[in-house]
């Protein structure tokens, strides 16, 4: 017995040490491999490009949410989180056999402990394929504040038209985007006027990105690509609690579409007494604009964990309640989404319960989408 425990053992050893030779010779590879040193990049700031998503022209810093005028007016955590670039994305014109990136964040952290740096700092790159349908290319994945990266090298020939989005969870001082020398670099053209209003989102930490792995895997990325629209993604983590000094901010704006969401940091209290306020404004500044009403999304333990369902129950009942009213006051244009489309049953589309991983946003894309569909008729 001793013998097979001994020759157990040994092979253990032996399977342990061909495995960290395994690992160093990877690592020695990788090492060895070229490093690209970027002299050979034509660079073009990103304020020379189109940049969608942005949804006042006077901010304080070239890639903020919300205008100057807003700080100090609205609440303080809403004003710091506005500095975050979510929502945002450049559209350029390329024939380069390479794209590159490089870019300065604000924030020191790139990640968080439940949400990757790519989906906090990083930026995400797509491109229209021959049937103008937008498709993922490259993800810039960030190492430090100020990142220089090839996002995609050896692209097939062509002229083609990209989209980078920006990153959720950090803002942005500085970008650029590079390209081959003796190769374009355009700003994209002007949306046509059907699909020029951008779809505005406003919400908690779910809408602001949290927990999306890219930039473009959070639900209004998704929408805005479906619909082929800019999106304004007014997400604040931890807020978006239809605060009436961002309500009279949303007013100044002409979006396709309002799409509400703001039930996860509210009570059923707070539901009943800003939801109608909320709509009267918006209504008494445009008239006709579809307002989408979006409940509270399921917890993903609530079905075994009763504080949280009745956290869900009492405020989609309180949002149902109020939508109810306003249509019957002849609120026009006024659309629901409810809570059953947003998740799923299988309880695998979160990373924490409250926050989607990209299943989840993709499923709260497809529910959303469905009541979007009719709103933008």
């Amino acid at each position: 017995m001793r013998g097979i425990i001994d020759s157990t053992f040994e092979n253990s050893i032996m399977r342990h040490v061909l495995g960290l030779i395994l690992l160093s010779t990877c690592a020695l590879s990788y090492a060895a491999a070229p490093v690209e040193d970027f002299k050979d990049v034509a660079w073009k700031d990103a304020k020379e490009l189109t940049l969608e998503g942005k949804a006042f022209a006077e901010t304080k810093a070239p890639y903020d949410r919300l205008p100057g005028k807003a700080d100090g007016v609205v609440p303080k955590p809403v004003w710091n989180l506005s500095r975050d670039s979510a929502g945002m994305a450049l559209r350029f014109v390329s024939d380069s056999p390479s794209i590159y990136a490089r870019w300065t964040l604000i924030k020191e952290n790139l990640a968080m402990p439940h949400m990757a740096a790519t989906g906090v700092s990083g930026l995400d790159l797509y491109a229209r394929d021959e049937n103008a349908k937008w498709k993922w290319v490259a993800v810039g994945k960030p190492t430090a504040k100020t990142n220089t990266v090839a996002l995609v090298n050896g692209l097939k020939a062509g002229e083609r038209e990209y989209l980078v989005y920006l990153p959720l969870y950090n803002g942005v001082e500085q970008l650029e985007i590079g390209v081959k020398p003796n190769t374009k670099l355009i700003a994209a053209p002007a949306r046509d006027d059907k699909h020029a209003k951008p779809i505005l989102f406003w919400g908690t930490s779910i809408t602001h990105g949290a927990c999306a792995s890219r930039p473009g895997m959070c639900h209004p990325a998704m929408l805005g690509r479906w619909f082929d629209r800019p999106v304004i993604n007014l997400g604040f983590s931890g807020n978006g609690r239809m605060d009436p000094e961002v309500t009279t901010l949303l007013a100044e704006l002409d979006p396709a579409v309002y799409v509400i969401d703001c039930l996860p940091n509210m009570s059923g209290a707070q539901v009943t007494e800003r939801t109608g306020p909320l709509v009267t404004t918006l209504r008494k500044a445009h008239a006709e604009t579809p307002i989408v009403l979006v409940e509270d999304r399921n917890y993903g333990d609530s079905w075994i964990v009763e504080s949280k369902a009745k956290h869900n129950s009492e405020n989609q009942a309180a949002l149902k309640a109020e939508f109810e009213k306003l249509k019957a006051a002849g609120v026009k244009n006024l659309f629901y989404v409810e809570a059953k489309d947003l998740l799923g049953d299988d309880r695998d589309d979160t990373v924490d319960s409250s926050h989607p991983n990209d299943l989840g946003f993709y499923r709260q894309a497809k529910g959303i989408g469905k009541v979007l569909e009719q709103a933008l008729k």
